[in-house]
């Protein structure tokens, strides 16, 4: 899992490009200091993801490879780095304003009735496959501290989540992400490509700090695609 693992965040931040050949079972082997079969195991499970392809020359990186980050590694990479965006891929601001929310958007934000919020949607892409809707809200406010929250620029989107922490001088405490299983509908089948009534992987994100919500986000993704990101075994429960 830790060899995958490592491979898998190498291809996903473009460190390993489509096409680049992958270290062979001998290679891993001797760098992990594991068995060629543990080394076989992490390379057959990158196959099943379609991370990477395999040939009578070698592994190969796959030219569209169907994986992509959850929204919450999304931000984390955005505190890190200034960008949501991975090596190679690309962003498309279809919208954003200020807009009076849906009913169950204010209530997270717990606004009141006709109060407005921060609405950014957008799509992630890579070469020719789009990787995922999003739609992102904030406070109405934090417009008036980050205007760029208003552009749909591609150039304003690097560095922009970091720029709201700093100026709104909030700093999440607690993070939730929910994810199910359903069909997507017109307008998000528009945006990715795909049929409507496809089945998409969707979810919602939220931030928050003890004076409210931060960010609350929504996304789907087209079919087939993966997410994958590690746990922390140390919280799981055990018989007492």
């Amino acid at each position: 899992m830790d060899i995958a693992a490592e491979l898998r965040d190498r291809i996903l931040s473009g460190e390993l490009e489509p096409g680049d050949k992958v270290p062979t079972v001998k290679e891993l082997a001797a760098s992990y200091r594991c068995a060629g079969a543990t080394a076989q195991r992490a390379l057959g499970q990158l196959v099943v993801e379609g991370v990477v392809r395999t040939s009578p020359r070698g592994t190969f990186v796959a030219d569209e490879a169907p994986v992509s980050l959850t929204p919450t590694e999304r931000a984390g990479l955005a505190r890190r780095t200034g960008s949501v965006l991975t090596g190679h891929e690309s962003v498309v601001v279809t919208a954003a304003e200020l807009i009076v929310p849906p009913l169950y958007v204010g209530e997270i934000f717990d606004l009141d009735h006709g109060d407005q919020v921060v609405r950014r949607e957008y799509v992630v892409g890579r070469g020719k496959a789009r990787l995922m809707l999003a739609v992102d809200w904030f406070p109405a406010h934090f417009a008036a501290l980050v205007p760029d929250l208003l552009s749909t620029a591609p150039g304003k989107v690097h560095g922009l989540l970091p720029k709201v922490l700093q100026a709104t001088g909030r700093n999440p405490t607690y993070a939730r992400d929910d994810m199910h299983a359903r069909e997507t509908d017109r307008r998000e089948a528009g945006h990715l490509g795909i049929p409507p009534g496809a089945p998409t992987l969707a979810g919602a994100h939220r931030w928050s700090d003890e004076d409210g919500m931060i960010l609350y986000g929504e996304w789907c993704l087209p079919p087939r695609l993966t997410l994958s990101y590690e746990t922390d075994p140390g919280g799981a429960a055990t018989d007492t």
